[in-house]
């Protein structure tokens, strides 16, 4: 006898909050649309958290995009809706999307997780509020690393795309995201530091302004209770030699995010730096991280970085130090090797 075949499954169902976050908008917006313009979930069960069906989040993201393009909300409710399926021919037509999936202000994205939409659609309209709790969701649900990797950095990339094929517009896009990650990542509380053990050096090389990736590490080695000194963009060459000599830190971080501004000679200098008793000399590891360096290291001891995850990974590989070059408080530690 044959088998009855199996109905098919249901589409799945998102909640207010996952929603919020591929579409780029609050919570909060989407409960007032829902209460003000009944543009909500079409069906909902007493007593149970709305869940937004593959339909009702096509419906949002229309209206997303008509009020980029600045209809005024209502308008964008009353289009949203009459393009649902079933409605009258005429009211569909009025109310189809733009061929480019998000309008023309949309950023070049690619393939990336519905996070990153929600937040560039964020960034663009300079909604700064949104695009701080989008952060937050983003940490707090994957984790620093993961969130960076895959929701953080698309975007961010995604910003420089667009800024460089369209002469000066988007500029604001990308100060107004990079300030609300750089907050994000503060915001972070690091672990407390293990007594007497040595920290590493982060610092962009000079003349380099962008900190945003070893602001990243430095939270992330914060989370894991790594000692971690962080010095910013544009560290001047002396400072941050003077600041080796004084810390005898376990490894240097140094960013360079374009070729002008990597120096390989720095590095070199770096890289030699000494300090401890004699016979029982020390030097830091050495990790170059950012576009800007080239594939060959130029010094010994040092070490390329190519991401946040496998980076964690390499700092964490470095051999403890041995001991201190003497009394509590009278200098560096020794590195191990």
């Amino acid at each position: 006898m044959p088998q009855t075949p199996s109905p098919p499954r249901p589409a799945t169902a998102l909640s207010t909050g996952a929603v919020a976050r591929r579409l780029g908008v609050s919570p909060t917006t989407l409960r007032s649309w829902e209460r003000r313009y009944a543009i909500g979930p079409a069906r909902r069960e007493p007593g149970r958290h709305r869940r937004w069906t593959p339909g009702d989040v096509a419906r949002l993201e229309l209206m997303c995009r008509l009020t980029a393009d600045g209809v005024p909300p209502a308008e964008a409710a009353r289009a949203a809706l009459g393009a649902a399926p079933g409605a009258p021919r005429a009211r569909r037509a009025e109310a189809a999307p733009s061929p480019a999936p998000g309008g023309p202000d949309a950023l070049p994205l690619g393939a990336v997780r519905p996070e990153c939409r929600g937040l560039s659609r964020a960034a663009v309209r300079l909604d700064a509020p949104t695009v701080a709790e989008l952060l937050e969701a983003a940490l707090a649900e994957d984790g620093l690393v993961t969130a960076w990797e895959e929701v953080i950095a698309p975007t961010l990339h995604a910003v420089g795309r667009k800024w460089a094929t369209a002469g000066e517009r988007y500029v604001e896009v990308e100060h107004l995201l990079s300030w609300q990650i750089s907050a994000a990542l503060h915001r972070i509380r690091p672990l407390p530091e293990p007594p007497r053990s040595p920290p590493v050096l982060l610092a962009c090389v000079p003349g380099e302004q962008h900190s945003l990736p070893i602001e990243a590490l430095t939270a992330a080695l914060g989370q894991r209770g790594v000692p971690a000194r962080m010095f910013g963009a544009a560290l001047p060459a002396e400072a941050l030699r003077d600041a080796v000599r004084r810390t005898g830190p376990r490894a240097v971080v140094l960013w360079a995010q374009s070729r002008t501004t990597a120096d390989p000679a720095l590095a070199r200098s770096v890289a030699g730096i000494e300090w401890g008793l004699r016979g029982a000399r020390a030097r830091p590891a050495l990790l170059l991280a950012g576009p800007g360096w080239g594939a060959d290291v130029p010094a010994p001891r040092t070490e390329r970085l190519y991401g946040l995850r496998s980076g964690l990974a390499v700092i964490e590989s470095l051999a403890p130090p041995r001991a201190a070059t003497g009394a509590a408080g009278a200098g560096p530690f020794a590195y191990g090797s």
